[in-house]
C-alpha cells in the first residue's frame, strides 16, 4: 500500500514548515536513510532522511511551498511492486476540513491540521440527510452549549485577553475541541471575525480588537520599492519577539567593562598558536557562565507553577544568517576552559551560516548573548528568547576617559546590558550577576583557573 510521506516535526516548537528543495523527483529510489528533502523550520533549513524503502511516487508540495502544518502529506512512496495507479486517493487534495498546502505567501494564520472531529452539521456530507435539530457538540469549538463554557488553555486565555479577542469566536483544535495557542495565533492572524453575539465576559483591561493586517499599499510619491515575502524563519522571528516583548515584562542594566587587560591575554595567548584563536566573544561567554555558577539565580527560567533554576550555563550566542538569526548553544560553558569554548563557536557559527546544526545544537539553552561589538555599537538593549529569564547584549569595546585615583585616563569599555524577565529574576540578582561578569572580564586571569 502506498505510504504518505508527512512534514516532519524537526523542532518541539515546529507546526509548520516550508519544502525549501527536493532532492529527489518522481521515481526516484528511497532508501532508508536517504535525504530526501530540506525542510524550512521556525530555526533553520534542514535534511529530511526517509524513514521507509520504495519509489516516490508522487511529489504532492512542490517546492518553496510555505505553512505546511506538520503531519500533513507532502509526497507519496511506493513500495515494492506498485505502480502509480496505486496512489489513488493517498495524494488526494486534502478534505474541507483539513486544511490543503499553501502556496508561498499563504498559510499564515491557518488553523493547524487536527484528527477528523465528528461533524457538527455545517460540516456534513451534503449527501446526508439533515440531523433533527439539537445542540451542537462540544467537539468542534471548544464549547460547551449545555453549559455555555468555553474549553482553553491558560496561555491561549492570556492572550486572548491582551489581544481583546472573543474566546467564542475561535473554534478549537486541541482534544475534545479544547482552544490552543496555534488556534489564538491562527485567529489574530486572520483578524477579528464578524460578532455574532457580544462576549459574555470581558477579561479585565483586555485590550478592543484589532484590525486585520493589512498588505503593504503604497501611497502617492513613494521612491521605487521591492517587496521580499516572508520565510518561515522570519514569521517566526517576529510572532516570537511580539510574543515576548508582550508578555515577559523586561527591565535592563548596563555595567561597563574595561578590556585591556582581556585584549593584552587575548594578544599573548594567539601570538605563535596557528590552530587557536580567541575572540572577545569567547572570553565573554566564558565569562558569563562563570558569573551564573557565582550566581545561580540569574540561570533561571519562568513558567506558570515555578521558577526553574538551571544546574548548568548553556549560552546560546546570536548568530547572523541572510534572512534572520539563530542561537546555537555552548552546553555548559562554566564547565569549559576558553581553548574548547573557541573551538566550538567557530565551529557552531560556520555550520548555523550554512543550515547544518543538529537539532540540539540549537534547541534550548538557558542564557543568551547577543554581541554587535564587531559592527561598532556601543551599547544597545536585547530582548529576552523565552523561555530564557536573561540576554547579555554586548557592545564594541573602544576607548573611554575615565578617572582613577583621582586622574584622568584613558582605558578600553566594553558597555554590557543586561536584559532580564522581572517575573524570574529580580534586580538585586541581575546586578549581582553583572557584579560578577564585570569582574571576571575586568580581571581575565580569573577566568584562566
Amino acid at each position: 500500500m502506498p505510504i504518505q510521506i508527512l512534514m516532519p516535526a524537526l523542532s518541539p516548537t515546529m507546526t509548520e514548515g516550508a519544502v525549501a528543495r527536493w532532492l529527489k523527483k518522481e521515481g526516484d529510489e528511497i532508501h532508508s536513510g536517504d535525504v530526501i528533502a530540506e525542510i524550512e523550520t521556525d530555526k533553520a533549513t534542514m535534511e529530511y532522511e526517509a524513514v521507509d524503502e520504495g519509489r516516490l511516487g508522487k511529489i504532492i508540495v512542490p517546492e518553496g511551498t510555505q505553512g505546511i502544518k506538520v503531519n500533513e502529506p507532502i509526497a507519496v512512496l511506493l513500495e515494492e511492486g506498485e505502480d502509480a495507479s496505486a496512489i489513488g486517493g493517498v495524494a488526494a487534495a486534502p478534505s474541507a476540513d483539513t486544511p490543503r498546502p499553501a502556496t508561498a505567501g499563504e498559510g499564515e494564520g491557518r488553523p493547524a491540521a487536527q484528527p477528523t472531529p465528528p461533524p457538527s452539521s455545517a460540516e456534513a456530507p451534503k449527501t446526508a440527510p439533515p440531523p433533527a435539530p439539537a445542540a451542537a457538540p462540544p467537539t468542534g469549538n471548544g464549547h460547551d452549549a449545555a453549559a455555555e463554557r468555553i474549553f482553553a488553555s491558560p496561555l491561549a486565555r492570556r492572550m486572548a485577553a491582551l489581544a481583546g479577542l472573543d474566546l467564542a469566536s475561535v473554534k478549537g483544535s486541541g482534544p475534545q475541541g479544547r482552544i490552543v495557542k496555534a488556534d489564538i495565533d491562527a485567529a489574530l492572524a486572520r483578524g477579528p471575525a464578524p460578532a455574532q453575539t457580544p462576549s459574555p465576559v470581558q477579561a479585565p483591561g483586555a485590550r478592543p480588537p484589532q484590525p486585520a493586517p493589512q498588505p503593504f499599499a503604497p501611497v502617492t510619491g513613494d521612491p521605487p520599492f521591492s517587496k521580499k515575502p516572508h520565510s518561515q524563519m522570519r514569521r517566526v522571528i517576529a510572532r516570537r519577539l511580539t510574543e515576548s516583548k508582550q508578555t515577559v515584562p523586561h527591565f535592563y542594566m548596563t555595567v561597563d567593562c574595561e578590556i585591556d587587560e582581556l585584549l593584552r591575554i587575548r594578544k599573548l595567548l594567539n601570538d605563535g598558536q596557528e590552530s587557536l584563536s580567541l575572540s572577545v566573544n569567547d572570553f565573554v561567554i566564558r565569562a558569563a557562565g562563570l558569573a551564573l555558577r557565582q550566581v545561580p539565580e540569574a540561570n533561571a527560567s519562568w513558567s506558570d507553577d515555578a521558577i526553574v533554576l538551571w544546574e548548568r550555563a548553556d549560552i546560546a550566542m546570536a548568530v547572523a544568517l541572510d534572512d534572520g538569526l539563530i542561537t546555537p548553544i555552548v552546553r555548559g560553558a562554566d564547565l569549559k576552559g576558553l581553548q574548547q569554548i573557541a573551538a566550538e563557536t567557530k565551529d557552531l557559527a560556520q555550520r548555523a551560516r550554512t543550515g547544518k546544526l543538529k537539532l540540539e545544537e540549537f534547541q534550548g539553552g538557558t542564557f543568551s548573548i547577543s554581541n554587535l561589538g564587531m559592527y561598532g555599537i556601543k551599547e544597545f538593549a536585547a530582548v529576552i528568547n523565552p523561555p530564557h529569564g536573561c540576554i547579555l547584549a554586548v557592545g564594541a569595546g573602544a576607548p573611554r576617559p575615565v578617572v582613577k585615583d583621582g586622574q584622568l585616563a584613558v582605558v578600553t569599555a566594553m558597555s554590557c546590558t543586561l536584559s532580564c524577565d522581572h517575573r524570574a529574576v529580580d534586580g538585586a540578582v541581575g546586578a549581582r550577576f553583572l557584579q560578577a561578569f564585570k569582574r571576571l572580564v575586568d580581571e581575565p586571569s580569573r577566568m584562566l583557573l
